[in-house]
């Protein structure tokens, strides 16, 4: 018995193209934001402006946690400081403490100094005396952030989203290295 086709073909677009449809509708909406969107009269910083300086400071932040993991269990410092060293990065491009944007690589010791400072009392007041403990405590600071970040994609301006997204991403993915050898 040879093989039929339905006599009746579905009418209007295939799942797929609605979905590429929607992502494309999606990139191009992020991509198209005015940069004047946010801001304000007065003097006062923009809403871009204010997540650039937040993003900043919440890398420094993690940074110090980080400082304090690697103090606290010298034997992850080998595995941990290049994912430091990546935050630190992550907070030079998004600004400097005080919301100046486009921190130079030379301005690396500053920030990391900074970062150190401002992040080891607010940000582990007690640095878990298990290592396996104290990974599962950076990855969960690296998710939480991860995902902040992401939602806050919607309201930034495109270059800054753009920026978010990726670091987000890098976040996403320092969880899962950190996760993934911990077992």
């Amino acid at each position: 018995m040879p093989f039929t086709l339905p006599s009746r073909t579905p009418s209007g677009p295939r799942r797929r193209t609605l979905l590429a449809s929607a992502a494309g509708t999606l990139v191009l909406a992020g991509c198209s934001t005015p940069e004047s969107s946010g801001d304000t009269t007065g003097g006062s910083p923009s809403a871009a402006d204010r997540a650039r300086a937040r993003a900043a400071r919440d890398s420094e932040t993690l940074a110090g946690h980080y400082a304090a993991v690697i103090a606290a269990h010298p034997a992850l410092a080998e595995r941990l400081r290049p994912l430091r060293a990546e935050v630190v990065r992550h907070a030079q491009a998004f600004g400097s403490a005080d919301g100046r944007p486009g921190v130079s690589s030379s301005a690396s010791p500053s920030v990391s100094a900074s970062a150190s400072a401002s992040a080891l009392p607010s940000a582990s007041p007690g640095v878990p005396a298990k290592p396996k403990d104290a990974l599962g405590d950076l990855a969960s600071a690296e998710r939480t952030l991860a995902d902040e970040r992401t939602k806050a994609l919607l309201e930034v301006p495109g270059e800054l989203a753009r920026l978010l997204a990726s670091v987000a991403a890098a976040g996403a993915a320092h969880a899962f290295l950190l996760t993934e050898g911990a077992k």
